[in-house]
């Protein structure tokens, strides 16, 4: 895929203010355990927001890194694109999560983020993101945890990919999915899933047939309730047990 410049209609800038301090979100995002005080010197950090209609992109592959963006509303997906032209899906972020830290090595976005919906992302420019968790070192240290645990997240990503099996693999993401959800408030049990199963067979390195085919096993077994894209965990203990110990 070519690196290509995103059109004026694709992702709307708003230039009003975005309060850190006022958000529902601010427990999971990157002024976790900041005082009022710093929670101010951010919110003049964040200048604005922008609106990314669904299978719009946020950013693509090549694009020069200035900002990070924090998932305020919506769901999105990261992915590359190989050499035959497929893309890779590499991740999936959800409202409270962080996108854009793979520009920071080399000032170049590695990777294409696009809406799975309709979404809102807060832009915290790179430059003041730096300059102020010099001076407020809760900050620094909040950021340093969010890189942290994007690096155990590929590690585990690289664990579904290198020894587990399908039946794993698709236990492994559900039960993850479902913490996610959880921790901002939405059912333990019940979801709508935002990708398709071609999506999340990518991310698993599984094929389509085989996603589904895993899926249609599940609901015979009496783990989950499938109905399209609508999810209900059945049984939560039956799937952890597919881990065979393993942390998902």
């Amino acid at each position: 895929m070519q690196a290509a410049t995103a059109t004026p209609t694709a992702v709307k800038p708003e230039h009003f203010k975005v309060a850190c301090s006022s958000c529902n979100l601010r427990e999971l995002c990157l002024p976790v355990g900041l005082s009022p005080d710093n929670l101010d010197q951010i919110d003049t950090m964040v200048g604005s927001r922008k609106s990314v209609p669904r299978g719009d992109t946020l950013f693509r592959t090549g694009d020069e890194f200035q900002a990070i963006y924090a998932v305020r509303t919506g769901f999105f997906k990261t992915c590359v694109s190989s050499e035959d032209g497929r893309d890779q899906v590499t991740g999936f972020q959800m409202a409270g999560e962080l996108l854009g830290l793979d520009g920071i090595s080399n000032d170049r976005h590695s990777c294409d983020a696009v809406a799975l919906e309709d979404s809102q992302v807060c832009v915290i420019p790179f430059s003041q993101l730096e300059e102020l968790s010099r001076e407020i070192n809760d900050l620094q240290r909040q950021f340093h945890k969010i890189m942290s645990r994007e690096i155990v997240r590929d590690h585990g990503v690289m664990l579904l990919l290198g020894s587990m099996r399908a039946e794993e693999r698709l236990a492994a993401f559900l039960l993850n999915l479902t913490q996610r959800l959880n921790a901002r408030g939405f059912s333990a049990s019940s979801l709508v899933l935002r990708m398709t199963r071609e999506e999340i067979g990518s991310y698993l390195g599984l094929k389509l047939e085989t996603v589904s085919r895993t899926f249609s096993k599940f609901q015979d077994e009496g783990l989950l309730e499938v109905k399209q894209r609508q999810i209900r965990i059945l049984d939560q203990a039956g799937l952890q047990q597919l881990l065979n110990g393993q942390a998902c």
